[in-house]
């Protein structure tokens, strides 16, 4: 690709894209002009269809198809200025499942399960704060207010920052953390170039050799942290809103699918079954 895909990475810079986000779309663009052979200037109308049909076609999950032609997208409305040449694409219907929550002891498990302290310290910083694991990866020294007991997120997803949670527990682990590894500043995780943060691949992977080293059933990723954090926070009867002020949502639906795995939420739920021949019942139900 060249000087376009130099001048994507700008483009997707300049409209406040994520690192992670960037990668992915100009990697889409990449395997599309491999598929052809040519640049991507020369790819026609009718080969962006085939592309996406062959895409299909391959078996790929729907979340990683959006992926896909999204980057395909934003390359030809907005780098190439073509937007008739993508305007047809219309987004995968994706399966709507429920996040997969890890049990308070499942956490411990995995957690004693890292033995490297900057992994561990990280996914402690996932779990206890609710954080992306691009967020907890850019985390800088300074972003630690101890006197407020919160943690500044600088890198939230679509360039947004917001406090989170930073419990005594938490605290703890960090300052452990730091008398041991002594981070230079400014990162407070810095990977093998001390001036650039840790690879979130690479905490991908030492989550994934704990995981299976702990023999779980469910399948767990490092996102389930971030999951497990905020349905544990709804069990505890902390208020959704609050939830969505900690996780960064947008949108309260976003928040609202925890409600749905929390079991102290369904079990306190009374069933209109329960409530046939009460008092209460014939009030509610009539």
């Amino acid at each position: 690709m060249g000087k376009l895909r130099e001048r994507m990475g700008q483009d997707l810079e300049l409209g406040g894209y994520s690192p992670g986000t960037r990668k992915h779309y100009v990697g889409a663009v990449e395997r599309l002009c491999k598929h052809f052979g040519r640049s991507p200037g020369q790819i026609a109308l009718d080969d962006l269809r085939g592309y996406v049909d062959h895409l299909r076609e391959t078996g790929i999950g729907a979340s990683t198809l959006k992926v896909q032609m999204a980057g395909i997208r934003f390359f030809y409305a907005r780098t190439l200025g073509r937007p008739h040449l993508v305007a047809w694409m219309a987004w995968p219907r994706q399966r709507a499942a429920l996040p997969v929550v890890l049990s308070g002891s499942e956490i411990t498990q995995l957690l004693a399960a890292m033995s490297n302290p900057l992994y561990r310290a990280i996914a402690i910083v996932m779990y206890g704060a609710g954080l992306r694991i691009s967020e907890a990866c850019t985390l800088e020294v300074a972003d630690i207010d101890s006197k407020r007991n919160l943690l500044r997120v600088r890198h939230g997803k679509g360039n947004r920052e917001r406090y989170a949670m930073l419990g005594p527990a938490l605290l703890e682990a960090l300052r452990s953390y730091w008398r041991l590894i002594r981070p230079p500043r400014p990162l407070l995780f810095p990977g093998t170039d001390p001036r650039k943060p840790v690879s979130p691949d690479t905490i991908r992977e030492a989550i994934h050799a704990a995981v299976a080293t702990c023999a779980f059933t469910k399948r767990v990723t490092p996102h389930v942290l971030r999951h497990s954090f905020a349905t544990h926070l709804l069990d505890a009867g902390t208020d959704i809103r609050v939830i969505q002020s900690l996780l960064g949502h947008a949108s309260i639906r976003t928040t609202m699918r925890y409600v749905q795995v929390s079991r102290a939420k369904v079990a306190s739920t009374t069933s209109p079954l329960d409530m046939l021949g009460t008092a209460e019942g014939r009030k509610v139900l009539g």
